[in-house]
C-alpha cells in the first residue's frame, strides 16, 4: 500500500490535449482547469495519506518528507512536525524546526506554534528559556493558559506578586476587548469593572461576543459596569438598525432594568429611565423592538 501510494505520488499529473481541456472557472491568473483540479486533490489525499501512515508507523522522518522545504516554515505545519520530533524524543530538531517557521504577522497569535516552542524547549530542560516563552505569549496576547502555566512553575509566595504583575499589565493592555475578555474570565472582575467605568466610550456594542458574557460575569457584584456593556449592545443594535439582534436588545434592556435596583448611585451615568426613555425619543418608530419590550 505505502509503495504504491509513494509511486502514485511521483508520477507525473496527467493533462490532456489542450482542445479536451475543460475550463470550470477563472481566477486571476486566468482559467481553471478541471484536469488541475482532478490533480491537486489525487496529490492532497495520497500525502495525506502518506503522513496518516508515517504518524500509524511512528516514522517522523516519513512524515516530514510530505512537505517541501517552504512548506515546512509555514508556522502551523512546523509545530505539527515539532510535536512528532519531541515524541521521538528529538527535542533539538524540533526547536530547529520551530525557529526555521516564517511568521507573516508578528502580531497575530499562532498559538499551536507557541506551544510547540514552549514544549521544545521544555523538552531541552531550559527551564528559564521555557518560563520566558510563557511569559512572553502572556504579554503578547494575554494568554490566560500560559499565564497559569507561568504562574503554577513560581516559588510559593513568588506567584502572588507575579499574579498581581500581570493582572496590572492586563488592565493597560492597549487592546481593550482583550482585556477586558481576560481580566473578566481570570476571573478579575473588581479590574474588570474598573476598566468598563474608565473606559466605557470604547465600548463596542457590535462586540455581542466580548460584552454578553462580561456582562453576565459582572452582574451580580458589579451592576452598573455590566449595566454600560448591555448598553452598548442595546445602542448598538437599534441606531444600526440590525433588526436579527432586537430579540436580543429587548433581553438586554430588561435585564438592565432589573439591574438598575441594585445601583446605588448612577454617579455621571444616566439612571435606566431617562436611558429608556431616549432610547424611546430616538428609536421609537421601531415598533419590532418595542413589541419584544415587556
Amino acid at each position: 500500500m505505502k509503495s504504491r501510494l509513494v509511486a502514485l505520488s511521483k508520477e507525473p499529473a496527467k493533462k490532456p490535449a489542450e482542445h479536451e481541456r475543460r475550463k470550470i472557472g477563472w481566477s486571476t491568473d486566468g482559467p481553471i482547469y478541471q484536469d488541475e483540479i482532478a490533480n491537486r486533490h489525487r496529490n492532497h489525499v495520497v500525502e495525506m495519506a502518506l503522513r496518516d501512515i508515517a504518524d500509524a508507523q511512528n516514522d517522523v522522518d516519513a512524515f516530514i518528507a510530505q512537505y517541501d522545504p517552504a512548506t515546512r516554515k509555514v508556522p502551523r505545519i512546523a509545530a505539527g512536525i515539532a510535536e512528532r520530533l519531541l515524541a521521538a524524543s528529538r527535542a533539538a530538531e524540533a526547536l530547529q524546526t520551530i525557529e526555521a517557521a516564517e511568521h507573516k504577522r508578528s502580531d497575530w497569535p499562532e498559538l499551536e506554534w507557541e506551544d510547540a516552542r514552549v514544549a521544545a524547549l521544555q523538552g531541552l530542560e531550559r527551564s528559564g528559556d521555557t518560563q520566558a516563552a510563557r511569559w512572553s505569549c502572556f504579554e503578547r496576547f494575554l494568554s490566560a493558559r500560559h499565564l497559569r502555566d507561568y504562574l503554577k512553575r513560581l516559588p510559593d509566595f513568588d506567584d502572588i506578586e507575579a499574579e498581581n504583575g500581570a493582572l496590572n499589565y492586563a488592565e493597560n493592555f492597549a487592546n481593550f476587548p482583550a482585556a477586558l475578555v481576560f481580566l473578566a474570565s481570570w476571573p478579575a472582575l473588581d479590574r474588570a469593572a474598573k476598566l468598563v467605568l474608565a473606559r466605557a466610550e470604547e465600548l463596542n456594542g457590535d462586540h455581542y461576543e466580548v460584552l454578553s458574557p462580561v456582562a453576565d460575569a459582572l452582574a451580580s457584584k458589579h451592576p452598573l459596569a455590566a449595566t454600560l456593556a448591555l448598553r452598548a449592545m442595546i445602542e448598538f443594535s437599534l441606531d444600526h438598525a440590525r433588526s436579527s439582534r432586537y430579540k436580543h436588545a429587548a433581553r438586554h434592556l430588561q435585564e438592565c432594568a432589573s439591574l438598575a435596583s441594585s445601583i446605588a448611585d448612577f454617579g455621571k451615568r444616566e439612571s435606566h429611565e431617562n436611558f429608556a426613555a431616549r432610547l424611546r425619543g430616538k428609536h421609537g418608530k421601531k415598533s419590532s423592538f418595542w413589541s419584544l419590550v415587556t
